[in-house]
């Protein structure tokens, strides 16, 4: 989506905090090689962090890093190029003496794509310190989500960063919308003309969107017991997903009309209120390290959310994500309301499910349309069948490849913006404190069985298969 609003332009240098963090190993570094060898990683690279190491040390923790992921190494001289763009600087956050050599380090550089892969209890500190050090005029700050864990702290940590930089040098990143399926239902919904008549009340019955994971919270359970999966889960990745099927056409393609459009669906979500939320916990959650014997931290939550604008006003939206649960894997089923007038018993809602429109996020793409057909012969009874209008695509960017890319020039479309953020927390702030206690449920299951009871008549419960299990 071109955007033609790119601030201060195309960064000159990316300076990384947390060079030597999980994060940079995990996913940083493995972008940055793909963009290298893409050939659209041009611009010196500065590590910086705490760690007693030198540029060396940080050389062998890159080539560790792309040896350990999936791709591997595959391009030697792609890797040779990201070496070479890498300078490293040591040294403590609080202080000054590290900004200064940051300073140094970064030369004629005038316009940095500061990356904070950080804790966020060090966000503050880091964006002072650029503050302090004179390295913010004409520069960008990229935060890692969470951007707060409640309205009052999301809203202290964007006042501290717009002290600092304006709001469009500020580029909040959740690699969920990097993804290229999250992009598609965007372009999806408003580059077809077939979708827009029914695509309100009058013909939707219900949203349900599924994020599931198979895994637990391997090994994270002190950063879990300050989460959950309310605010790690379902506040931002999908929040973000509902504000994309929900909004309203851009008036223009430019992110500024984007974000707006998103922001009106988020002050249009009711706040939540305890009976809309359902929480559980995995059994063997208690056990895991640094998590309390008595834990009521939620590793699964599923919630009915509505959204009073005119399009959408009494359709409800089921949501739900969990660990330890059968499958990992992200979909959309968008269950459509049933013919006016059944002309043919089988095609009444007693006879099986509606026709709807299913969005495969992850891990395989999928974009289905399921409708009825009838069968050879004289009677006039059919069968649900589904039609795939979109499969997977080879060598599409990675999440994180796109964004610190779109960072780099300056494109805000896939980031989120300071009002955007704050309304999503006040949707679900009534319920952060004030919920019932956790469900238990056995890991390989769907969660709770109490979850059937929220979406009710609505249900039940649409469960992705894998393709790998299908």
């Amino acid at each position: 989506m071109s955007s033609g609003e790119d601030g201060a332009g195309t960064a000159d240098a990316l300076v990384l905090f947390g060079a030597t963090g999980d994060l940079a190993h995990k996913k940083i570094f493995p972008a940055l090689y793909a963009m290298a060898k893409r050939g659209t990683l041009t611009v010196p690279v500065i590590g910086v962090a705490c760690s007693n190491c030198n540029l060396q040390d940080l050389h062998a923790r890159v080539r560790d890093s792309i040896a350990q992921d999936a791709v591997g190494v595959d391009d030697e001289q792609a890797l040779d190029r990201l070496i070479d763009l890498l300078c490293y600087v040591d040294g403590d956050y609080n202080d000054a003496a590290t900004f200064t050599a940051l300073k140094t380090a970064l030369g004629e550089a005038a316009h940095p794509a500061f990356y904070l892969a950080i804790p966020p209890s060090l966000f503050e500190t880091v964006i002072e310190a650029l503050g302090r050090a004179d390295l913010a005029g004409g520069a960008r700050v990229i935060v890692e989500k969470p951007f707060g864990r409640d309205l009052a702290s999301a809203t202290e940590l964007n006042r501290v960063a717009r002290s600092v930089f304006p709001e469009d040098s500020i580029f909040r990143i959740d690699h969920f919308l990097g993804k290229e399926e999250i992009m598609n239902l965007l372009y999806f919904r408003f580059a077809n003309s077939f979708l827009e008549p029914i695509w309100n009340r009058n013909y939707v019955a219900s949203f349900q969107i599924t994020l599931a994971e198979r895994f637990g919270v391997d090994g994270r359970g002190a950063f879990y017991e300050t989460a959950g999966c309310l605010r790690d889960v379902v506040q931002n990745h999908l929040f973000q997903v509902v504000a994309l099927l929900a909004m309203e056409p851009p008036t223009y393609r430019g992110f500024g009309a984007l974000h707006s459009e998103k922001l009106d669906v988020f002050r249009a979500m009711r706040p939540l209120a305890s009976g809309d939320l359902l929480r559980g916990q995995f059994v063997g959650y208690q056990d895991e390290p640094s998590v309390a014997k008595d834990s009521d931290v939620e590793t699964f939550c599923a919630l009915r959310l509505f959204i009073d604008s005119w399009r959408w006003a009494g359709v409800p939206w089921y949501l739900r994500s969990g660990k330890c649960l059968p499958e990992t894997v992200t979909e959309i089923l968008v269950e459509l309301k049933p013919p006016p007038q059944q002309l043919f018993a089988d095609s009444s809602p007693a006879s099986g499910p509606a026709n709807y429109l299913r969005f495969r996020i992850g891990p395989d793409h999928a974009i289905a349309l399921a409708a009825r057909v009838k069968r050879a012969g004289e009677e006039f009874i059919g069968e649900q069948r589904e039609l795939l209008l979109l499969d997977a695509r080879p060598d599409e960017e990675a999440p994180y490849e796109r964004l610190i890319g779109d960072a780099i020039a300056g494109d805000g479309a896939l980031f989120t913006r300071q009002d955007s953020v704050e309304a999503a927390w006040a949707v679900v702030e009534p319920v952060l404190a004030a919920h019932h206690p956790v469900h238990p449920y056995q890991p390989g299951t769907w969660g709770p069985k109490n979850a059937e009871k929220l979406i009710g008549s609505d249900g039940p419960w649409h469960d992705p298969v894998s393709p790998n299990t299908a």
